[in-house]
């Protein structure tokens, strides 16, 4: 129930114009220490965030010398009612460039901050030029323009890690990404990353939402996601594979209108299938592409909703193992068994033959 509760206000913020969830330091923290050597040198861009406000510039201002960053850059977007995150200071968009130095403040004042001519949408020419300089964007874009920003970054060719909701792998633009290899999910998913902030008038629904010792009314919704195209270490390890298919044919039903077998669990992938498998979506978040190859997303050959007896799981994502793991004892064992087979039923049609012709040579002796 606080799931589903919790879900809903998730579901709101898709749609609304505001977006208005903010992500938690903690869980920039827990996503970024695992990235560290990507940085040094770097022009890092959060491009949808207050610099006075936002913890993703906290983070990287606070860790500007750890990591090593070359700059700095946070803008934020200003619309015309009042929120949490605009107290109508600033008419306009506006941002900051922090570059380290000594006399440069990490928390800017208003006589710090730059102003945009516009309202500072990400998608405005001026925050373009700032993306231009920059080699790393790390944000969280408004849940209902997460396709756009990613389009953006993909089209000027940008490393990013930013943070949107899990059914964004449902979107086409975002899949293929994934599908070609050029973005992956990051290493936290779903209850691992713990909440967002969100403004006075979004309700606290559910026993998972909740006010911080800070005063911040969290969310959890547990069905967030990384997206990123930076390396980790998790895309490169084998999903440990135990079950097997040939013996347990009957857990692993076949789909009406696709040559594939439908697994409903990534721990339940078996080792020894090479045809084509649908698994849950969930399974990106443990895929190494140099451990299985992705076919396609959804939909049969009908390119209809993949279905079993009429009824379709959730959607899945059609895969083939490139490391099958054969039994080859059992394998040499069919072998033999089929080998045998074959022998009797060639001793058969021998037999039958045999018997043909004697019952004629006994038909002419007669006569």
């Amino acid at each position: 129930m606080a799931r589903n509760a919790t879900n809903k206000i998730l579901h709101k913020a898709k749609k609304s114009k505001s977006d208005e969830f903010y992500t938690q330091l903690s869980d920039i923290e827990s996503e970024l220490q695992h990235y560290r050597n990507h940085f040094k040198n770097k022009v890092v861009y959060c491009n949808c965030d207050d610099p006075q406000i936002s913890n993703f510039y906290n983070y990287f201002a606070i860790n500007f010398k750890e990591l090593g960053l070359k700059k700095l850059i946070s803008s934020c977007y200003v619309k015309q009612e009042r929120d949490l995150f605009n107290t109508k200071e600033f008419e306009s968009g506006f941002y900051y460039e922090y570059t380290g130095i000594v006399k440069e403040k990490i928390i800017p004042s208003s006589t710090d901050i730059h102003r945009f001519k516009g309202d500072g949408d990400f998608r405005s020419a001026e925050s373009i030029e700032l993306l231009k300089q920059t080699d790393i964007v790390v944000t969280n874009p408004p849940f209902s323009l997460f396709r756009e920003h990613v389009a953006q970054l993909v089209k000027y060719d940008k490393k990013f890690l930013i943070i949107g909701n899990i059914n964004a792998i449902t979107y086409k633009e975002i899949f293929q990404l994934i599908k070609e290899n050029r973005a992956w999910l990051g290493i936290n998913l779903g209850r691992g990353i713990s909440g967002f902030i969100v403004p006075e008038h979004y309700e606290l629904y559910g026993t998972e939402a909740r006010i911080d010792n800070s005063g911040n009314r969290i969310v959890s919704p547990n069905n967030a996601l990384w997206l990123t195209n930076l390396d980790t270490f998790k895309r490169h390890e084998d999903i440990v594979l135990t079950k097997r298919y040939f013996g347990n044919e009957i857990e692993y039903p076949k789909y009406d209108n696709y040559d594939g077998i439908n697994i409903n669990k990534t721990k339940d992938i078996p080792l020894d299938y090479g045809g084509v498998m649908g698994v849950p979506i969930t399974f990106l978040h443990k895929f190494n592409p140099e451990q299985f190859e992705i076919i396609k997303f959804r939909k049969g050959n009908d390119e209809k909703d993949l279905s079993i007896n009429g009824k379709c799981p959730y959607f899945r994502i059609l895969i083939k193992n490139k490391r099958l793991q054969i039994d080859t004892n059992n394998l040499m064992e069919k072998e033999k068994s089929q080998q045998v087979i074959k022998a009797i039923r060639n001793a058969g049609k021998m037999l039958n033959t045999n018997i043909v012709k004697t019952n004629k040579i006994s038909s002419k002796l007669k006569v």
